[in-house]
């Protein structure tokens, strides 16, 4: 099962990659003609919005608990989608290079599979998978550094990377509705890395963007009181983001 869950994810990815390239070289190929926003590239700094949606998920680490015990047979995280709001900042550092702050708010859902001993009926109250679901309000703040191509006509390219830290708003309020639920830590850090295209027109700039985003901290709160939560050692976060930024 979570073969297939998987694949069908890579599928929905793949197929929203091909979009997102033949969106881009649509709007390419329409917008060279006229050349748009000819001193943009002379500012000193420039803001804009960003609008996302994301595919995210953790990446566990089994605690050695695990293999010690017979009660839950497969532990396991699962993909889930989410969207984003955010402002963006850009500061111009030379021809090349731009230094960005892209704060966001972003609504995502993590989910663990685990699945359970048939052997053990008083564990199957819920049948043989439970799936906890890890609902997140996230602030994150990442800062980037952009390398940009050459101008041609009112098409660009660029490519970032950089680092962000987030700041879990809901890690408190899940803590206190169920003891018997997975916690996560409210803070978390990570590195970020991606590739866009500015589309220049007359009164902005649309700038398609695909980014891969992994958390280096360990967001795993282990109760040891808590079964679903003792067979894991550590939980890092995972996300793909596909935005839209509209900057002026």
């Amino acid at each position: 099962m979570l073969y297939l869950q998987w694949k069908k994810t890579s599928k929905l990815i793949r197929k929203g990659l091909i979009l997102f390239l033949l969106f881009s070289i649509s709007l390419g190929s329409r917008a060279q003609r006229v050349l748009h926003q000819e001193e943009h590239d002379l500012k000193p700094y420039y803001f804009g919005i960003t609008l996302g949606v994301n595919s995210a998920k953790f990446k566990t680490h089994l605690d050695p608990y695990f293999l010690n015990q017979d009660s839950i047979m497969v532990a396991e995280p699962t993909n889930a989608g989410g969207f984003a709001l955010g402002l963006l900042a850009t500061l111009r550092l030379n021809e090349r290079f731009e230094f960005r702050f892209n704060p966001q708010l972003m609504f995502t859902e993590r989910n663990l599979l685990y699945k359970l001993n048939p052997a053990h009926p008083g564990d199957l109250d819920m049948g043989h998978q439970v799936i906890k679901k890890v609902e997140s309000v996230i602030t994150t703040f990442p800062f980037h550094l952009k390398f940009r191509s050459d101008r041609i006509g009112n098409f660009r390219v660029y490519i970032l990377g950089g680092g962000k830290f987030d700041i879990d708003l809901a890690s408190n309020a899940k803590a206190r509705r169920a003891d018997d639920m997975v916690r996560i830590q409210r803070f978390d850090y990570g590195i970020e890395a991606g590739m866009g295209f500015n589309f220049y027109f007359p009164s902005f700039i649309l700038s398609p963007e695909i980014k891969f985003s992994n958390g280096l901290g360990n967001l795993h709160d282990r109760n040891e009181a808590l079964k679903y939560s003792r067979v894991l050692e550590g939980i890092q976060s995972r996300m793909i983001m596909f935005t839209i930024h509209l900057e002026g």
